[in-house]
């Protein structure tokens, strides 16, 4: 059974719900309206057979036939209508009117006539089969009517059976009525509710068999319907937009590829063409084209490790997940990595404690990016100082500085400035240092310094002193005074 509903459709499943759940409302109340009616009813009965009282001149011409011969017909004693009345004496002996069918006497009448009950109200029947109601009660002494007895009132119940028969019909037409306007009000609302998650089941078929993510589910009203299609817009804008930049990574890293790989490929195939001719190269142009495949072979493992790492899926700042850092000793690591590189250059730091939650790799390697910019771009002998005040790290070289026109796009993937083009790299190490930056839920800018060349400015939330331990939920990182990221001042 429930195998077989399951295999309705949502629509069909509603509608019989709705008709069984009002079925099963509408059987209460029948039920319910009938029951109170036939109390009703019988209550009225009972309190009209109580008021009913036999005349003491009656009940001696009931004793009186008991044990006689039937008189004639002219003789015989009228029964008062709509009323059966006999007498029941105490050892079980029937007394009634000639003509007038006998009630069927239970054990609580002769217990009346005995004088051990006061009075009965129970349901009987009579000789030719009709079911009646019977009162029985020992009357007051009747002078003239000695011994025991007792007198049984009865009434035909059919003054209770055939209105609750015409009530039960009633109401059995009105539940078939109800049940089946519900079955259809339910398959119609039904219809009308489900048409927006129709088009959602439409729409996502279509994605399915097209790849169009343009697809959108018009919304109206603000309903869990109208929630639910504002969220499958979202949804699929979410993945129209990171399907864009996929094919923007894909067709931005073979651009990038095709100039290494050339220049890899016309070195080797020199190579080859020396090898092969028997002709040698000259030791210092030898040495000057390994020198330039090492460096296209470096270049390209660069761009791989700098493809890898933007490939991961971008998340938003979960902070509660990660791990507590102190960024002064982050930035402390990288420029001791970075000043091997740069011998020509004068490094200088000045790092107040601030400790942040990130992730540790991303977090150095983006300083790293930032400090290899700053060496890259400056000429020998000039300053690049890293400092951390106030939760601001801050780093300046003394280059040529960029555009303000070109300011905007510096973080973008693959962007390079007109300056930097012959300059080693691939343009992706500012998009990782905004990567990183914006997954420890700060903020990365780059301006012109106050003097001369660029300075790169990463803001983190923290706090200036260290947790009592490790776990994000102590620290005041998560929960402190200090969490508020200064604003960059302008310069």
């Amino acid at each position: 059974m429930n195998t077989a509903f399951r295999r309705l459709s949502l629509r069909s499943r509603l509608g019989l719900a709705a008709a069984v759940s009002v079925a099963l409302a509408v059987t209460a109340v029948a039920i319910a309206s009938w029951l109170v009616t036939r109390q009703q009813l019988t209550g009225q009965l009972d309190s009209n057979l109580r008021n009913v009282e036999a005349s003491p001149r009656y009940v001696q011409e009931l004793l009186s036939l008991c044990g006689r011969e039937l008189p004639d017909a002219g003789q015989r004693t009228e029964t008062p209508t709509p009323y059966v009345v006999q007498v029941v004496t105490s050892d079980g002996t029937v007394c009634a009117a000639p003509g007038s069918p006998k009630l069927a006497v239970d054990d609580t009448d002769i217990a009346v006539a005995r004088g051990v009950l006061r009075s009965v109200m129970h349901d009987a029947g009579t000789q030719d089969g009709r079911k009646v109601r019977v009162w029985t009660t020992r009357p007051d002494s009747h002078p003239g009517t000695p011994g025991q007895y007792a007198v049984s009132i009865a009434q035909s119940l059919s003054t209770v059976d055939d209105p609750l028969n015409h009530l039960a019909l009633f109401l059995l037409g009105i539940a078939g009525v109800g049940v089946i306007g519900a079955a259809t009000a339910g398959l119609g609302i039904s219809r009308a509710g489900l048409r927006p998650v129709q088009d959602l089941t439409d729409a996502a078929e279509h994605i399915a068999h097209t790849q169009d993510l343009t697809v959108r589910i018009p919304v109206d009203g603000e309903d869990e319907i109208a929630r639910l299609s504002k969220s499958f817009n979202d949804m699929t804008e979410a993945l129209a937009s990171s399907q864009e930049l996929q094919q923007q990574l894909i067709a931005d890293a073979g651009h990038e590829l095709r100039t290494p790989l050339t220049s890899l490929r016309a070195n080797i195939q020199l190579l080859i063409r020396s090898h092969t001719s028997g002709r040698k190269i000259p030791e210092d142009a030898m040495n000057d084209l390994l020198r330039s495949v090492e460096s296209q072979v470096g270049e390209l493992a660069v761009l791989t490790a700098d493809l890898q790492e933007l490939s991961r899926p971008d998340t938003k700042p979960g902070r509660a997940s990660l791990p507590v850092l102190a960024l002064h000793e982050v930035a402390s690591r990288a420029l001791e990595r970075v000043r091997h590189r740069g011998s020509e250059i004068e490094f200088t730091s000045e790092l107040d404690e601030w400790y942040v939650l990130s992730d540790p790799a991303a977090l150095e390697r983006a300083v790293v990016n930032l400090l290899d910019n700053a060496v890259k771009f400056s000429p020998p002998g000039a300053v690049v100082s890293l400092q951390l005040h106030d939760g601001r790290l801050t780093v300046r070289d003394q280059g040529p500085g960029i555009p303000a026109d070109e300011l905007p796009h510096v973080f973008d993937r693959f962007w390079r400035s007109q300056t930097a083009r012959s300059l080693p790299g691939s343009g992706l190490g500012l998009a990782i240092v905004a990567k990183a930056v914006q997954q420890a839920g700060g903020t990365v800018t780059l301006r012109p310094a106050p003097a001369q060349g660029t300075e790169a400015v990463i803001c983190i939330p923290g706090t200036r002193t260290p947790p009592p331990s490790t776990r994000p939920e102590d620290a005041g990182v998560a929960a402190g005074t200090d969490t508020t990221c200064p604003p960059v001042p302008s310069s």
